[in-house]
């Protein structure tokens, strides 16, 4: 522990305190917990941010729509500039919704997706609209414990793993490590591309105190460079001289190193995660770029900065630029994606199934 953590050490026990009691009013059902005869899958984490939950409900959007659930994601919207409860639509846009629920939007138009800081009433609201839903995702609601998930994923950065970490402010636990006891499933994400059984065997002994439940591990996989949406640019880079880099994210790390195999000098400009580009930022980037000499060179964010710099006078402003971003996804090592898919599918088929059983059940005595 560093001088400064442990200056504020004193402060994390009384934080830690604090959402014990939370936990505790939520186990003992004086606060109230909302069941819906739904399946609930609840994604989320104990470290602040940087853990990769957006490419995981993605995943999960992928996994489910393919065996044709009518899915539906539930996300508080993060530094959106709206308040209550949004459903997005294909002319949403960050600022309405946030940065990640857009990003989900994109990539699939037909998705139900709404922003709610009460997912209770989210889900009430989007049930009254679409009645037929057979499945919600909960975005980031590990803590959100105000809904009954009937399946909760947790999820841990390979890197920054919760059983290392401390409580805020300390540290960047949201609640205490104990918490993870609550999760049916933990994925361990951002992994190394190849992981030694070896490797693998001494972190599940680590963690495997907090987390009696199935541990699993996930990896991310870079896509191809992608050109900013509306710049007329060629696309299919395959290497420059320099590649001016700039991220609004917590842990830039992977997209740094997977940048480095297509250009000989990497200059990186970082913004906090989830940060609200405004004119003069990007005349520093633009600054910055300038100034790099090299003729063979491009600016790259990330996919999850496109929507918070779609605004029209940023896109005014970048439109001369040879901007692009890089999608991701994630895949899950080795045999793990199928234990992985099998239970969330597992879990959908039997709970879809009590639901129709009950709603027959209920019909069949009205």
């Amino acid at each position: 522990m560093t001088f400064l953590r442990g200056l504020l050490y004193p402060f994390s026990i009384i934080y830690g305190l604090v959402t014990c009691i939370r936990n505790k009013l939520f186990d003992w059902n004086i606060l109230p917990v909302k069941s819906f005869d739904v399946p609930v899958i609840a994604i989320g984490n104990l470290n602040v941010g940087g853990t990769g939950k957006t490419p995981h409900t993605e995943y999960l959007i992928n996994l489910l729509q393919a065996q044709d659930y009518k899915v539906a994601v539930v996300s508080r919207g993060y530094k959106r500039k709206t308040k209550g409860f949004v459903l997005a639509t294909e002319e949403s846009n960050a600022q309405d919704i946030g940065d990640e629920p857009y990003q989900m939007k994109k990539k699939f138009p037909s998705l139900i997706l709404a922003v709610d800081e009460k997912r209770v009433r989210g889900i009430e609201n989007l049930l009254s609209l679409f009645p037929d839903i057979d499945v919600f995702l909960l975005d980031d609601a590990f803590q959100h414990r105000w809904v009954k998930a009937g399946f909760n994923i947790l999820i841990t950065n390979y890197f920054q793993p919760f059983n290392k970490d401390f409580l805020l402010p300390a540290g960047n636990l949201r609640e205490s490590r104990s918490g993870a006891r609550r999760a049916d499933l933990l994925v361990v994400s951002k992994s190394p591309v190849v992981l030694s059984p070896i490797v693998r065997k001494e972190f599940v002994q680590h963690i495997k105190q907090f987390h009696s439940n199935e541990i699993l591990f996930s990896k991310v996989r870079h896509q191809k460079i992608k050109a900013f949406p509306g710049l007329d640019i060629p696309t299919g880079i395959d290497r420059v001289k320099n590649i001016i880099l700039f991220t609004g994210i917590a842990d830039p790390y992977l997209l740094e190193t997977y940048l480095r195999k297509y250009c000989d000098y990497l200059d990186t400009i970082h913004f906090p995660d989830h940060f609200d580009y405004s004119l003069k930022d990007i005349d520093v980037i633009k600054e910055r770029f300038i100034r790099n000499f090299s003729k063979n060179k491009i600016l790259v964010t990330t996919e999850k900065d496109v929507g918070r710099l779609l605004k029209k006078e940023i896109v005014e402003s970048i439109k001369e630029l040879p901007l692009y971003y890089v999608p991701i996804e994630i895949e899950f090592q080795g045999e793990d994606k199928e234990r992985f898919d099998n239970k969330i599918l597992s879990y959908v088929k039997e709970n879809k199934r009590n639901r129709q059983l009950h709603t027959t059940g209920d019909s069949g005595r009205s």
